[in-house]
C-alpha cells in the first residue's frame, strides 16, 4: 500500500520563512494531514518529487525552524 496520497487536487502552501527571493522555498499540503501523512515538495519544482512525513515528523521540523536551531 502507498503512503503518497493522490495529490492532484492539493492546494499547497508555501512555507513563511521560504523568503521572498525565490530561493530554497518548500511548500505543503496541509489538508493530507489528517490521513496520516504530510506531502512536501519543493516550491521551484512543483512537478517534481513530494516527500511525504508523519504529522509528528513535520510538527517537530516545523518547531525547529521556528526556533531557529538548524
Amino acid at each position: 500500500m502507498s503512503r503518497t496520497p493522490d495529490l492532484s487536487r492539493a492546494i499547497w502552501k508555501k512555507s513563511q520563512y521560504s523568503g521572498g527571493t525565490g530561493g530554497q522555498c518548500i511548500e505543503w499540503a496541509p489538508a493530507f494531514a489528517s490521513s496520516g501523512v504530510v506531502p512536501v515538495r519543493d516550491s521551484k519544482v512543483p512537478d517534481g518529487h513530494v516527500v511525504t512525513v508523519s504529522p509528528s515528523t513535520w510538527s517537530a521540523f516545523v518547531t525547529t525552524v521556528k526556533s531557529d536551531n538548524l
